[in-house]
């Protein structure tokens, strides 16, 4: 029955009083009288979600959810994040709409350049809209957004037809005669001397200060003081700010960050700091300085305080005013791939800021990726890079000590460290500090059998055993951790374990037994000390593992890159391309010829890298590697999608599928993994690969996302994930 009175339904004594429904405010019922309707992207993971959903905007909410800022809405049953993209004065539902929550922050955080960013990255690689915001936008930190609130005019940021804030230039920057700023008004040095090495450097400086948007991949050459890459960047960026616009540098690590901060310092672009007003400032963007600087950095482009931004991968999205250089360093390094979907590349996200901001792009790197490579290839940019005499002269003499070279010495060509190996080391510390690249971590990574060499296993869940400890440690299970105290052989039943690859640890240990009183210094992220970010320039042995070698200041006098076979011999379609980035990268710290420098390659690596590593000549490698590919039919010459996951989920998805008709599906095959043996056929994972041309790259990104979004409505059971061009296939 109901109460005449109160219009509310009784209930008998004794039983529980239902939640009553709660009623809009008054204030929320009257709606903002222009464009009252809020198009808002919901920050829910469901696929069949990547769409905008529309909310009323109260009267109350009129000035503050504009588009671009970050709002609470009504979902379902619950209260969800969301970010309003639009403003319009009708709704394209025809049912009730109910209104806007709150708005978290008057802040617009995204801007027009972005949005487009994001939505064709999101459509590329086949995720959500609100997967790529999520990497873009850092998380709101309300405490700088209060100290900031003085300084940022949101009103004066909407513009009038209610899209989201465009960026603002500076007046007269389209012109001619703002393009000819002088370097007095910016505060920048200005000089071209970190190019006249590569052909094409000094005219790509010209036409970022004459305010042109020129596409270069860059093949940089080793060197210190203003021959370093850092400080050729720098001199870049100082060209863009000549001509009034904005610089953006995407870097895979933060120790890259501090060199190019360094450097940025050195032509007049100094830190941004909260007190100074807007100008030619840097700000870093990087995860782990924290929450609360990031947010400040990112404020700080976001309203134009700070001209030009650096940083690791997410970086990438910064919203630069007026940005005229994207700027990727190492596109080759595997930092700049995001681990969480949709796995975007940095360098991707640079290109593509390219084509929406209409700005000049350098890709740089001392190696060539085939991705950058097919770039030239198609015309998309130049290439700028050294003549073969210049090369000589700034990089130093690479030796391949293969067995072919060491079948001299006998059987002590055998071992690990050859005779030429400690001649070089030894020549090398009598000169400056020596550099020792080892590809694994740890002490014995791997062990095996001593007497039939078969690799020991885990009688767990098979995987293989290794020593993580120095004098006598128990081996245990690089997959499950357990210890592996009463191992014996299931082959020929001994007991004994001999190594098959041996750690930086390892190597630390017999270099210091080796040269008695020569510091050795390890550097990596397991290393007592971590990964080192400069070594001094006197004698030492400098071991390190892939991507920690530290940085010296006068360069390294020798170089020795162990274990070269290793590099080379994983099953992946990168492998080649990947040990001549991680040599190359090696290499590049060391002196140059005339000067002393030696580097040598040990082990019977692959011969393409280890010939392309000789010659100094990555760009050569590239394009033999990309030829190959295309022949293949291998990304980059094709666009791959990878759907993995339970058989039934994967194949339900793949039976799904409108794929061009130049299309091809691989699989499924089964995933190997730590846990695959302990698995039913049903729960074991597989994978599909799904292949497409380049001209039907956008169909295969599209039907892909249509299954997927078919499968999230649907709540199918299973588990699948989406990786469209992987870096990994095997």
């Amino acid at each position: 029955m109901t109460d005449e009175a109160g219009g509310e339904q009784l209930t008998l004594a004794g039983m529980p009083v239902g939640r009553r429904r709660r009623r809009l405010s008054p204030t929320a019922s009257v709606v903002a009288a222009d464009r009252p309707v809020a198009q808002v992207y919901i920050d829910l993971p469901p696929l069949h979600l990547d769409h905008a959903f529309e909310y009323l905007v109260p009267a109350s909410a009129d000035v503050a959810a504009q588009p671009g800022t970050r709002v609470k809405v009504r979902f379902g049953a619950q209260d969800v994040d969301g970010v309003v993209v639009a403003r319009t004065r009708e709704a394209e539902y025809a049912g009730r709409l109910v209104p806007l929550r709150r708005v978290v922050s008057p802040v617009p955080v995204l801007t027009p350049v972005v949005l487009r960013l994001a939505r064709m990255l999101a459509d590329r690689y086949a995720g959500s809209l609100v997967d790529v915001l999520r990497i873009a936008i850092p998380p709101r930190h309300a405490r700088v957004e209060a100290e900031s609130a003085a300084r940022l005019d949101v009103s004066s940021s909407v513009s009038p037809d209610g899209a989201v804030p465009t960026d603002t230039e500076p007046d007269g920057v389209a012109g001619a005669v703002a393009r000819d700023i002088s370097t007095a008004t910016t505060g920048v040095t200005l000089s071209s001397a970190a190019w006249t090495d590569y052909r094409g450097g000094a005219a790509f400086l010209q036409h970022l200060v004459a305010g042109r948007s020129p596409h270069a991949v860059w093949t940089a050459l080793p060197g210190a003081g203003t021959d370093r890459w850092a400080y050729a960047i720098a001199q870049a960026v100082a060209a863009t700010a000549v001509s009034g616009r904005g610089a953006l540098v995407v870097l895979p690590s933060a120790r890259d960050v501090d060199e190019m901060a360094r450097a940025l310092v050195e032509v007049g672009i100094g830190p941004w700091e909260p007190s100074e007003a807007s100008g030619t400032r840097h700000v870093r963007l990087v995860a782990d300085d924290g929450p609360a600087p990031r947010y400040r950095a990112f404020l700080a482009a976001l309203r134009g305080d700070a001209r030009v931004v650096i940083g690791t991968r997410s970086a990438a999205f910064a919203p630069v005013r007026d940005l005229g250089l994207a700027v990727c360093w190492d596109d080759r390094d595997e930092l700049h791939q995001e681990p969480r979907a949709p796995y975007l590349h940095a360098r991707e996200v640079v290109v593509g800021r390219g084509d929406v901001d209409g700005c000049a792009v350098l890709l740089g790197s001392v190696t060539r990726s085939t991705a950058a490579q097919q770039l030239v290839e198609r015309g998309w940019g130049h290439a700028v890079e050294a003549d073969r005499g210049t090369v000589r002269r700034r990089t130093p003499r690479v030796t391949a000590l293969t067995s072919i070279e060491l079948a001299r010495e006998g059987p002590a060509a055998a071992a690990r460290l050859p005779g030429e190996v400690w001649r070089v080391l030894r020549s090398g510390l009598e000169r400056g500090p020596v550099l020792v690249q080892v590809p694994r971590a740890g002490y014995v990574p791997v062990v095996a059998c001593s007497r039939c060499r078969a690799v020991a296993r885990c009688v767990t869940c098979h995987g293989p055993l290794g020593v993580r400890h120095h004098r006598g440690g128990t081996p245990e299970c690089t997959w499950c951790g357990r210890l592996a105290s009463s191992w014996r052989c299931s082959v020929c039943g001994s007991g004994a374990l001999r190594a098959v690859t041996v750690g930086s640890e390892r190597t630390a240990e017999e270099l210091g037994r080796a040269f008695p009183g020569v510091p050795v210094r390890l550097s990596g992220a397991g290393a007592p000390s971590g990964v080192l970010a400069e070594v001094p320039d006197r004698p030492a042995l400098v071991v390190a593992t892939i991507g920690a070698e530290p940085r010296c200041p006068g360069g390294y006098s020798a170089a020795a890159l162990l274990d070269a076979a290793t590099s080379t011999s994983r099953p992946s379609l990168q492998v080649g391309e990947q040990a001549l980035h991680r040599w190359l990268s090696a290499a590049s710290l060391v002196r140059p010829a005339h000067a002393g420098g030696v580097v040598v390659l040990v082990g019977d690596a692959a011969p393409g890298p280890t010939q392309a590593l000789v010659r100094w000549d990555p760009a050569g490698f590239a394009a033999r590697e990309l030829s190959e590919r295309r022949e293949l039919r291998l990304p980059p010459a094709v666009r791959v999608a990878a759907i993995t996951g339970t058989r039934d989920a994967v194949e339900a998805v793949v039976a799904r599928l409108d794929l061009p008709g130049g299309a091809e599906i691989l699989g499924p095959v089964a995933v190997d993994g730590p846990t695959t043996l302990e698995l039913s056929p049903l729960e074991q994972e597989v994978r599909t690969v799904v292949r497409a041309p380049l001209a039907d790259a956008d169909a295969l990104s599209r039907a892909v996302k249509v299954s997927m979004a078919t499968r999230s409505a649907r709540r199918e059971s299973g588990t699948v994930r989406v990786q469209v061009d992987p870096t990994e296939l095997m």
